[in-house]
């Protein structure tokens, strides 16, 4: 059995209860070593076979599973974050479909979640925005064409735009081509919830000159949207006038 192992956002003890029983169960570890913390390691037993996955291909990860799966051991995948975003996990699950290998796959706490805890924000408030648009700029890999910035842009909801930061300039001026004013509060999370975290508050027109002046360049985070501005309105949930099928409303 292979476990894929969402490792979380960044802080050793964000991962779930669950990845940290499996990691301390393995015999084998595979682990993110360019984004995920070692600290992670510290759960792993005594003789445990450790990876830097950094250093190999897909077929060198894909050898080591195989390899310890016909030694009977036990294998962790560790991944940073969650699996589900820019995790590359449906082309290791296919290999291991075509070898009839099993596998399971355990979700951790992306890094969209770390980067909201930083700002203690919410990405979705009342009367200002409902959805959450999750992306990336095109870069060595494509995004499709009905993907483009520019086409997310103009819906004028929430943002969280990853692997993005060494490209400010160019995300900044087609954020504001797709319809964001560049008065748009923005924010650039840097390592959420590592100890070197670093959060910068700026908006879609400043957002260029803040990642330069703070140095950022990469293993971050952008958020846009007016989430991040101070207008709102309060929830209904507990508003004393409004029924909910728990408690009834107040005259």
């Amino acid at each position: 059995m292979i476990d894929f192992v969402g490792a979380g956002c960044g802080a050793a003890d964000l991962i779930t209860v669950r990845g940290m029983k499996l990691l301390q169960d393995a015999d084998v570890i595979i682990y993110a070593g360019s984004l995920v913390n070692p600290e992670l390691l510290g759960y792993a037993k005594e003789g445990c076979e450790i990876y830097d996955s950094a250093k190999l291909t897909l077929d060198g990860i894909i050898d080591i599973m195989r390899s310890a799966e016909l030694a009977g051991k036990r294998t962790v995948r560790l991944q940073t974050g969650d699996l589900s975003l820019y995790g590359a996990l449906r082309e290791q699950a296919d290999r291991l479909d075509e070898l009839g290998i099993e596998y399971r796959v355990t979700p951790g706490v992306s890094s969209m979640f770390g980067a909201a805890a930083a700002l203690k924000a919410e990405y979705t408030l009342p009367a200002v925005s409902q959805s959450v648009m999750i992306t990336r700029m095109a870069g060595r890999t494509d995004v499709p064409e009905r993907e483009s910035i520019e086409k997310l842009a103009s819906h004028g909801c929430t943002m969280v735009i990853f692997l993005s930061a060494g490209m400010t300039e160019e995300l900044s001026e087609r954020l504001i081509t797709g319809g964001y004013d560049p008065g748009t509060p923005a924010a650039i999370v840097y390592k959420a919830t590592w100890q070197d975290e670093k959060v910068i508050r700026c908006t879609v027109g400043t957002l260029h000159d803040a990642a330069v002046s703070n140095g950022i360049s990469r293993t971050a985070l952008i958020i846009v949207g007016r989430v991040l501005g101070s207008g709102y309105e309060l929830s209904r949930l507990y508003d004393k006038t409004f029924e909910t099928g728990f408690r009834k409303a107040e005259q």
